[in-house]
Order: C-alpha cells, then sequence, then structure tokens
C-alpha cells in the first residue's frame, strides 16, 4: 500500500447491523469498502444502498479485495466464515469483531473453551495472519445514528503495527481506539459485551458503552 493511502477495508457479515454500520463510517471518511456476504446478490445490493465507491462481493471475494478484513458475523457463523476465506487472508490483517453469545442467554458470559472468539480465529487462520480484536462493545445503533460512536473500542493483538493499525480505524467510526495488549485480552472486551446487554435491558438504553479513563489520549477527528 503505497505511501498514505487508505487500506481497502473488506467486512464480512457487513449486510448485518454492525458490519454496515462499520461500512457506512468508514466509506463516510473516505475508505474504499468492499461488503461481503454470503450472498453476493444480497452485499452488492447493500453497496449500492451505501453508494459511492462501495462494493460488494459474497465472503471469499470481499476478503481476496481488501487489504484489511473485517469479521462482523455472528459467532453461529465464525468458523464457517474462517474456514471459507483462509486462503484468501494470508498475509493480511483480520479483525475479528465476533462476540461468543450463546442463545438464550446473551446476558451471561460464556467465552469458549479456547478463551476467546480472537482465538479461535488465529488458530485457524495460522501464524500467516494478523488477528486483531476489536469493535465488541460499539452497539450498532450508534454508528447508524450519523457521527462518531461516543465510546471507547479496545483493540487487542500480538502485533504491534496491526493494532496501531485498527487504532486508527477506531478513532474514524468511534471516539478513540485504546491499546487492550495482547490477543488473549480479547477475553475481557468479549465478555462485557454480555454485561453491557444485560445493561442496556436493565436500564432501557440502547448501546450502553465504554469509556476508558485516566488517560492522556485525546479523542480522534
Amino acid at each position: 500500500m503505497p505511501g498514505d493511502a487508505k487500506p481497502i477495508i473488506a467486512i464480512l457479515g457487513g449486510t448485518g447491523d454492525l458490519g454496515s454500520g462499520l461500512a457506512k463510517s468508514w466509506a463516510a471518511a473516505g475508505y474504499e469498502v468492499v461488503i461481503g456476504s454470503r450472498s453476493a446478490e444480497k452485499a452488492a445490493e447493500a453497496a449500492a444502498a451505501l453508494g459511492g465507491s462501495a462494493r460488494g462481493d459474497d465472503n471469499a471475494g470481499a476478503a481476496r479485495a481488501g487489504d484489511i478484513v473485517v469479521l462482523a458475523v455472528p459467532f453461529a457463523s465464525h468458523e464457517s466464515t474462517l474456514l471459507d476465506v483462509r486462503e484468501a487472508v494470508q498475509g493480511k490483517i483480520v479483525v475479528d469483531a465476533a462476540v461468543p453469545l450463546v442463545p438464550p442467554k446473551v446476558s451471561t458470559v460464556q467465552l469458549p473453551a479456547e478463551g476467546s472468539a480472537a482465538q479461535i480465529a488465529q488458530g485457524l487462520l495460522g501464524e500467516g495472519v494478523r488477528v486483531v480484536s476489536a469493535f465488541h462493545n460499539v452497539g450498532a445503533t450508534k454508528l447508524h445514528g450519523g457521527g462518531k460512536a461516543d465510546c471507547d473500542v479496545l483493540v487487542f493483538g500480538n502485533d504491534k503495527d496491526a493494532r496501531d493499525q485498527v487504532i486508527a480505524l477506531a478513532g474514524v467510526v468511534a471516539t478513540r481506539g485504546v491499546d487492550g495488549g495482547v490477543l488473549a485480552n480479547s477475553a475481557a472486551a468479549e465478555a462485557l459485551t454480555s454485561v453491557l446487554i444485560g445493561i442496556n435491558r436493565r436500564y432501557k438504553v440502547p448501546g450502553a458503552g465504554i469509556r476508558i479513563t485516566g488517560l492522556d489520549i485525546p479523542a480522534v477527528g
């Protein structure tokens, strides 16, 4: 990717609530977005609605086209999607936003035996892929509301350069990205999603988020 050129962002599951919200925010900021879906036709329809340079394809095609690939699929589709795109994402950054929710008790923390969805992704994709974990605690309603989501985004990964690139992308869609350390720490943010779902229900709010206090890191933009 030459100079200061923006990366092409492929969003697998880009027709869902979170994926489409991320696509909308990044496209508005001038990023080229490729929306991925199990149905190329559905992805193309979503891209046409988004306008601009957005385009759609099936998940494998979107993964091949993207410089950075964002996985925004439900946990039930997590493993099958990873296996479908494994060859296409070698050498790339894959941003895993999946949360291991287990219906019907989605407000109860139920992490997988592997530790987190992100660790499952890294294991399936192999060391040729830099997996970064982010965007678990950003309510889709915030992304669709116009402007940036009023919350911080915790970003995890074993490669610092990859983390920094995703922190920059987080600052486009939300208040700021915050470096949360290694990929294993993603378990904290994935678990927190269930806590936030419970808070949303009890306090009747559309999308509770998080803010890390005490940091001398300015909001982006």
